[in-house]
């Protein structure tokens, strides 16, 4: 099916003859600007051609006609309407909620042989993450004293990576609101179906800020069907620096001891969700493996028709034509200049004197 997308450029098909009526006529010259002995017999021959050059042939008014048409069709945006294509799939609501709280500054975690800090392991993770969910609707949750959205369900995953990559440490406060994380979930996910609620929540410490306590909003999101998978991010053991660097006064610590893995594994057995504990960047991989578990949810059928434009076809025979113009009338004044030039029967003289 073929339909235009600006109807209205077809408001303009009078415009030449508008113009025609309006714009003035040019005046012809009635006096010669030159004598020249053979003046008349020029005149006679010049003004027979003009008469036909101004008696436009119908063929080549015809031809502008088909022209302006052409331009016409070209500019109103002719398209191809396929027929309609109906996809099905598999789609849910994933909101993320990433903790930015002081205490994700340590430097624990190792990407790609280099120790980083838990936020930037956890950013390196989640950028791979985001983009292998081709069909969910995600979302971003940034809390540290307080819970932020800083993405709301969208598809627009290149956005969605690019704010991620913008959280910095400390962004939403240094203290850890577990609770107000969950609520602001649920919140923003409360009238989405059943099965497509879910909420991955990272965070390496315990709650120690907000207005709601970790328990009760996971009973809240229970009740709501909201499920929460749990991960604790950080290393069981790591080794801090001695003097100038070297191994003498080094110690081995536990830069985890403030995770509270008992709260996190309670919120999801509460939802029906699981936790995970990311000890290392291997571990925060199998964050991957965490949508095979959920149970997919089928989302409404989208329907779409492909559409091809077609405006270069109109637009290249009205410049097929206008070459074809412009080349005949070259070739016709060339022609007739060369008439002109050589006249047929103009008298001569052997004198110039006698022509005076």
């Amino acid at each position: 099916m073929i339909i235009f997308e600006w109807l209205w450029v077809w408001l303009l098909f009078p415009l030449p003859w508008i113009f025609k009526l309006i714009l003035p006529k040019t005046a012809n010259a009635d006096q010669a600007m030159l004598r020249v002995p053979f003046f008349d017999n020029v005149k006679e021959l010049a003004d027979k051609n003009l008469i036909e050059s101004t008696r436009k042939p119908l063929r080549f008014r015809f031809l502008l006609f088909i022209i302006w048409l052409l331009l016409l069709t070209a500019a109103a945006g002719p398209m191809h309407l396929g027929e309609p294509v109906v996809i099905h799939a598999e789609a849910r609501d994933l909101m993320l909620a990433v903790d930015v709280s002081g205490s994700m500054r340590q430097q624990d975690l190792r990407v790609k042989g280099e120790q980083v800090d838990r936020l930037e392991a956890v950013k390196s993770v989640l950028k791979e993450f985001i983009q292998q969910r081709a069909t969910d609707r995600m979302g971003l949750i940034l809390f540290g004293s307080n819970a932020y959205l800083q993405t709301p369900l969208t598809f627009d995953k290149k956005t969605l990576g690019i704010l991620l990559n913008e959280a910095q440490i400390g962004i939403a406060g240094r203290q850890t609101a577990i609770g107000d994380a969950i609520g602001l979930a649920l919140k923003r996910l409360k009238d989405r179906p059943a099965k497509s609620k879910v909420l991955i929540l990272l965070t390496d410490g315990a709650n120690t800020a907000g207005q709601i306590a970790p328990i009760q909003a996971a009973k809240l999101a229970a009740e709501k069907q909201l499920k929460i998978y749990t991960i604790g991010v950080g290393a069981d053991e790591m080794v801090t620096p001695g003097m100038f660097g070297s191994g003498f006064g080094s110690r081995r610590i536990n830069p985890s001891l403030d995770l509270d893995e008992e709260v996190l594994t309670s919120i999801a057995e509460i939802t029906g969700g699981q936790y995970y504990r990311a000890r290392n960047t291997e571990d925060l991989r199998h964050i991957y493996d965490l949508l095979d578990e959920l149970e997919p949810t089928e989302a409404n059928p989208e329907t779409f028709r492909p559409v091809q434009s077609l405006f270069y076809w109109p637009l290249g025979l009205a410049m097929l034509l206008t070459f074809a113009i412009a080349i005949h009338s070259i070739i016709r004044s060339a022609s007739k200049q060369k008439h002109v030039s050589q006249p047929d029967n103009i008298p001569t003289s052997p004198n110039p004197k006698e022509s005076n």
